[in-house]
């Protein structure tokens, strides 16, 4: 019966591994100085478009600081007068986040920030995910395996979540990024974004 077991859990190990994708995405910011709002100006990488979302989207800033000498350029929510959200999407693809994809990002959250991932579909549907990524006292790094994560509709408006989303389809993707769900309360309560990427499958648009 172990034996039995153990080849099944192979079995599905192999399968995963066949559908792991590849690098689709990543966006780390232009080395220049702080800025408030941060604009698509900031955006490193030229396939990359970026979207502000909330009513506090216009505290949004680039931020970076020449001391520590390693500090990166960062998007930081701490200025937010209210809820406030960021987003990446491809120029010329969605993304399919099915099957073994995945997202990391490197962040710090402060005070009682939880940093939590943002869909935004290709059939016009916001989704916030359950999971999230707590206060920090320095920069780390964070994966989310996307078949774990629990879903619920994102009122993006406000940027507020609603109700549960049961197994949502994942295979067309338009936008991924982040919010915390609250205002900023400068460097005491605020969450601060160094780089994201994304594994998933492109998808023609």
């Amino acid at each position: 019966m172990g034996t039995l077991r153990g080849f099944i859990l192979l079995l599905g190990s192999l399968s995963l591994e066949a559908q792991r994708p590849g690098l689709f995405l990543r966006e780390d910011w232009k080395e220049s100085g702080p800025a408030t709002p941060i604009t698509q100006e900031h955006v490193a990488n030229p396939d990359v478009l970026l979207g502000l979302y909330g009513p506090g989207k216009d505290g949004i800033r680039k931020s970076h600081h020449d001391k520590p000498a390693d500090d990166p350029y960062y998007v930081w929510t701490g200025e937010c007068p209210s809820n406030c959200g960021v987003t990446v999407r491809h120029r010329a693809s969605l993304v399919s986040l099915t099957g073994a994809a995945k997202i990391r990002w490197r962040s710090k959250q402060s005070g009682l920030r939880q940093l939590h991932l943002i869909l935004k579909l290709a059939n016009g549907t916001w989704l916030v995910s359950e999971q999230s990524d707590g206060p920090s006292l320095d920069w780390r790094v964070n994966e989310f395996n996307v078949p774990d994560l629990v879903w619920r509709r994102l009122d993006i408006r406000s940027v507020v979540e609603g109700a549960r989303v049961e197994r949502p389809d994942l295979s067309r993707v338009d936008e991924i990024g982040w919010t915390d769900l609250m205002a900023g309360g400068n460097s005491p309560a605020s969450s601060r974004v160094d780089w994201i990427e994304i594994y998933g499958t492109p998808v023609a648009r």
